[in-house]
């Protein structure tokens, strides 16, 4: 990780990084004490991670990382996707929308507004996505 990265992560957990991240892992959790939720608690604790230190990463779809299609981008992924939204995307997206709004009051905050609507986005769709160093 690049000092500028490092530095962006230390001010991103400060300005509510930590905040969504536990959110994140909390999904986790509860994902994974509903046995029928275990596909997802391993995904949401790789995003509570990425949450946490999102500078100096990005999220890409598998399909174009990999170059092929696998069982999380297919239609079990547009189904396990439907199925994440209802039961935590929404409510995960709507915190990264709040946190976002207000950051993006402060001038200094407007990156990390950016950076939590791009969340916001993968909070909604993540099945299918990995995370690779930018």
């Amino acid at each position: 990780m690049s000092p500028v990265s490092l530095m962006l992560n230390i001010l991103w957990v400060v300005l509510g990084g930590f905040w969504m991240a536990f959110g994140w892992a909390v999904a986790a959790v509860i994902m994974a004490i509903t046995i029928i939720g275990l596909p997802w608690a391993r995904g949401a604790w790789n995003i509570a991670v990425y949450t946490l230190f999102p500078f100096g990463q990005k999220a890409v779809s598998r399909e174009i990382y990999i170059g092929e299609r696998d069982f999380g981008t297919g239609i079990f992924g547009f189904i396990g996707n439907l199925i994440w939204l209802i039961l935590a995307g929404w409510w995960l997206a709507l915190g990264h929308l709040f946190t976002a709004l207000l950051l993006a009051i402060t001038i200094i905050g407007i990156p990390f507004a950016w950076a939590h609507l791009k969340l916001g986005a993968i909070a909604l769709w993540p099945i299918g996505k990995t995370i690779i160093p930018a």
